[in-house]
């Protein structure tokens, strides 16, 4: 497998590691055979992903904050990855709004950081720096955003993860863009992420497991808003297959990438509420969820994106049918928290049976 061939036995710094997506970014290079160095400012969530799947007893487990530099640029020279993949964000719309300020700096300066760390290498390095899909000035127009579109934010979120785009296009062309630079580098932007283990603030899944939790119905906001549902797995596929084609080629330095499900993975919240629910076990809507329409700040009515170029450069293309992602978050959580299934034991059995089903549809990332 192209994956296990470039990962296996190499050095991988990855920026987030506590987080949600780089628990799951963790434990897949893991199952990979690489050696992994986590660097996070703290463990964001209670419960954690991180905690519950014990992975710090794993890899090496760095307490930091990524904006500031002389931290970041101790990890980056004493662990000397080969591999880094950049999630250390402040990832919640609403935390911009009360916290603009934290919002910027962690994602702006934080990205700003990482690269100004990676000048100082004197060896090949091959770095992923991820975004979001709410990079793009959103007009919520029907058609997907492709990676030359324009950049920007009607909140803080989306402006700061538009901003870190920027930063990373100003250093490689001020800095990594030249024949003596060793280090390579990309932009991945996704979006719409959900999965087992996921317990952030705001976000439509850990919202529903924590109501019905404590026997309550979820409260939505916007039922009608339309988002491109993607497993965790099928951004860090890309992630990962992103990361092996420059190391390999030396091709895709300087470029940015969307990764996101079909177009026909388009579901309202309301769907997507009324199919978990059913995993979870319930009968009718009325006792998952309740419409309130309070909407404190301003949220996308519509944003998907465009893929083609990750297909067309990558031979990347998303792996899971809409049923299949809901099954596979929808059973974890349930297994997990109602059946007592251990959660790492469950997570690292996920990651190989993605692997088994990308390899029976022949995903270019699964074969040698």
């Amino acid at each position: 497998m192209i994956l296990g061939e470039s990962y296996s036995g190499r050095r991988v710094l990855v920026t987030g590691h506590t987080g949600f997506k780089g628990s799951w970014l963790s434990a897949w290079l893991l199952s990979l055979g690489a050696d992994v160095c986590g660097y996070s400012q703290d463990i964001p969530t209670s419960p954690s992903l991180f905690e519950l799947a014990s992975l710090s007893n794993r890899l090496e487990h760095r307490i930091a904050d990524i904006r500031e530099i002389d931290a970041v640029r101790d990890a980056v020279m004493s662990f000397r990855p080969d591999f880094v993949f950049h999630l250390a964000a402040q990832p919640i719309v609403r935390t911009s709004y009360t916290d603009p300020l934290e919002t910027i700096t962690s994602n702006v300066v934080g990205t700003a950081n990482l690269l100004e760390a990676l000048r100082s290498v004197d060896w090949p390095v091959t770095a992923i720096i991820i975004t979001s899909d709410k990079c793009y000035d959103n007009v919520e127009w029907v058609w997907g955003y492709r990676e030359t579109d324009g950049l920007g934010g009607k909140d803080i979120y989306s402006g700061s993860k538009a901003a870190a785009e920027i930063v990373f296009k100003s250093y490689w062309h001020s800095f990594f863009g030249k024949p003596e630079s060793k280090v390579r580098l990309a932009t991945a932007r996704a979006g719409n992420v959900i999965g087992g283990g996921d317990w952030a603030a705001d976000r439509i899944v850990a919202d529903c497991v924590r109501a019905w939790g404590r026997g309550e119905r979820v409260q939505i906001r916007s039922p009608s808003a339309t988002r491109p549902w993607q497993h965790v797995l099928e951004p860090l596929s890309g992630y990962l297959a992103l990361g092996a084609h420059i190391a390999r080629t030396g091709r895709a330095d300087g470029e940015s990438y969307n990764f996101g499900p079909r177009s026909e993975q388009n579901h309202t919240v309301v769907q997507l509420l009324g199919d978990l629910g059913r995993i979870w076990g319930f009968e009718g809507a009325d006792q998952a969820y309740e419409i309130t329409g309070n909407v404190p700040f301003h949220e996308a009515g519509l944003l998907k994106l465009n893929c083609d170029k990750a297909l067309l450069e990558l031979g990347w293309e998303a792996n899971l049918s809409y049923e299949e992602c809901m099954s596979m978050t929808g059973l974890w959580y349930k297994q997990v928290l109602k059946d007592g299934v251990a959660a790492g034991e469950l997570m690292f059995d996920q990651i190989a049976e993605y692997e088994r089903i990308a390899a029976e549809r022949g995903r270019v990332w699964t074969q040698a």
